[in-house]
């Protein structure tokens, strides 16, 4: 059986969302484009948006890795109005968001309600409040290899719906396979019905 591995760093998986760098050309495996915000370049903006629109190609899956990060010494503004284009770039050509978020999840929920396409947080690993509160705005949850050994982020997912759930790798080195397993045990559930569930899940953010 094949794992779909919703959002990683290596190039050679074939089966999920390779995260492109910048200035990559993109493979030919389906991918996500976005400006992170450590990658924000205030003198090259515009060269960056112009990168980025130039190659949402076939197989261009979703925008991101974007969003807010408190930790990275780009202005808190500037990543604000970068994210804003990125989100009204994604409401344009209709493709999911993967979000990268440190620190700044209430910025991010105030940022919804301007996104038409899904949104969806990867390697989430908080507190179970933010957890509910991103579900209570419709954010889905991308969870990765924390959840192998962190038994609070564990009961988390336990309570996460089903159909608000992705599984990554993200640029750890360890196999998709190990976290499905581990997931399909803490939701009770077999293998072929998560894998059933997590593929149904990407049929619907592809078709917003």
């Amino acid at each position: 059986m094949e794992f779909f591995d919703f959002h990683h760093h290596k190039n050679y998986i074939r089966n999920g969302i390779y995260n492109l760098n910048k200035e990559e050309n993109p493979p030919g495996i389906p991918y996500s484009i976005g400006i992170h915000p450590q990658d924000i370049d205030v003198n090259n903006l515009e060269q960056q948006f112009s990168w980025m629109k130039n190659m949402m190609f076939q197989n261009c899956f979703a925008i991101g890795e974007c969003g807010l990060d408190s930790l990275v010494s780009v202005d808190q503004k500037i990543q604000e109005e970068v994210f804003l284009r990125q989100i009204k770039i994604a409401n344009e050509v209709k493709k999911p968001m993967i979000i990268h978020c440190v620190r700044k999840f209430y910025e991010v929920i105030s940022f919804k309600k301007k996104a038409e396409q899904p949104m969806i947080i990867h390697g989430f690993n908080k507190k179970r409040q933010i957890a509910e509160d991103l579900l209570a705005n419709n954010f889905y949850l991308s969870f990765g290899k924390a959840v192998l050994y962190n038994l609070s982020l564990q009961d988390i997912l336990k309570n996460t719906p089903l159909n608000k759930i992705f599984l990554e790798t993200d640029n750890e080195d360890f196999n998709i396979e190990e976290l499905y397993l581990k997931v399909s045990e803490i939701k009770e559930m077999s293998l072929e019905q998560l894998n059933e569930q997590i593929l149904e899940n990407l049929h619907r953010i592809k078709n917003g």
